[in-house]
């Protein structure tokens, strides 16, 4: 898998499935990497993984053929830069809002003419190796994934995806909730409602729509793909370690209390 091959089933809204790592260290990359992901991301938002640990992820991803996407703290060009020039196949931007925010993250992303992202020389060109090739096929093969997240970029939704630079969205529906001022609640009505107006208006922009499932079962699945995503990131490092924890946690609960019966 290429990012070019991903950026294709991107277009064609084809169904995928990504992998989402929150934990710092190469060997969950490596782990999901042996799975049937279509790519890995990682979250640096609401991770304390920095930016020498997400090379390494990055690294360890694409030796096993998967993209990876990270996802950065920020818009700021303080963390983009050295994450593309890291070998990132592209970016998930968190909490985009508007048109502007997504041309100045084009901006960031893409190198001349379509963005002013500066030229240098890092893992992401082979340490010099490939600059040529990379140059050349990186704003054509590169992927951008802006997340709607608000209730001002619900608003904006249309505006936002009307950019050809845009492979997909990506809902984040725990901050979509507080936005709407029911934090937490993922099948609040009004968060219900708000889904489907993003997923609407990808589906009419033959833009990709995807969203994070904290329980990856077949009934929540169902569920999202039934709401209209074709973009689906299979819980996360952190949820699938406190699920096991939680189960782990029942039964020496149940074992323990048989024991004093």
């Amino acid at each position: 898998m290429s990012s070019k091959h991903l950026k294709q089933m991107l277009r064609n809204r084809d169904l995928i499935f990504a992998a989402w790592i929150s934990i710092g260290h190469p060997s969950i990359a490596e782990i999901f990497a042996l799975g049937q992901f279509d790519f890995l991301a990682i979250d640096m938002e609401h991770s304390t993984i920095n930016l020498e640990q997400a090379q390494r992820i990055i690294a360890a991803s694409q030796t096993y053929d998967r993209p990876c996407l990270p996802r950065p703290v920020s818009h700021s060009n303080d963390f983009i830069k050295p994450l593309l020039d890291s070998g990132a196949d592209g970016l998930i931007l968190p909490l985009v809002t508007t048109p502007q925010e997504v041309s100045n993250l084009i901006d960031h992303i893409k190198y001349p003419p379509i963005g002013k992202r500066s030229y240098g020389i890092n893992r992401a060109q082979n340490y010099g190796a490939t600059f040529d090739e990379y140059i050349t096929n990186w704003n054509e093969n590169s992927i951008f994934i802006p997340q709607i997240e608000t209730k001002v970029a619900v608003d904006n939704i249309e505006k936002i995806i009307d950019n050809t630079q845009i492979d997909a969205v990506m809902v984040g529906p725990y901050d979509l909730t507080g936005s709407f001022g029911y934090p937490g609640q993922l099948t609040h009505l009004e968060i219900l409602k708000a889904q489907e107006k993003i997923v609407t208006a990808c589906q009419k922009n033959n833009i990709s729509c995807g969203i994070q499932i904290k329980n990856f079962t077949r009934t929540e699945l169902n569920f999202y793909q039934n709401l209209g995503y074709n973009l689906l990131f299979a819980s996360s490092d952190i949820f699938l370690i406190t699920n096991w924890v939680e189960s782990a946690t029942k039964l020496i609960f149940e074992s323990k209390s048989a024991l004093n019966d």
